[in-house]
């Protein structure tokens, strides 16, 4: 996944100016938090949090076949996690 710089944002900086960041997070979708510049959490804004949660939901009420034609049809390109089957069953229902 590639992070565009003006997405990424320190804790500290998100301590001492959340209002700033939780308006970059709505115009860009979601900013990224930094700890020790290290990736520590991910802000969403709301619009970009209920896609996903739609997402999450549709991909819940899927069979495992249907489960796996997702899979083929995800992005190759790039570092992703790989999962098996029974793993993204179990990511799923969490």
């Amino acid at each position: 996944m590639n992070i565009p710089a003006k997405a990424i944002v320190s804790n500290s900086e998100m301590i001492k100016n959340y209002k700033s960041c939780r308006e970059k997070a709505e115009n860009l979708g979601k900013v990224f938090v930094l700890k020790n510049n290290q990736p520590d959490a991910v802000l969403f804004s709301i619009t970009e949090y209920q896609r996903l949660s739609i997402l999450i939901e549709y991909m819940e009420s899927l069979e495992e076949k249907d489960i796996s034609k997702v899979i083929d049809f995800l992005p190759k390109e790039g570092v992703r996690k790989m999962y098996s089957m029974s793993n993204l069953k179990n990511d799923l229902e969490e």
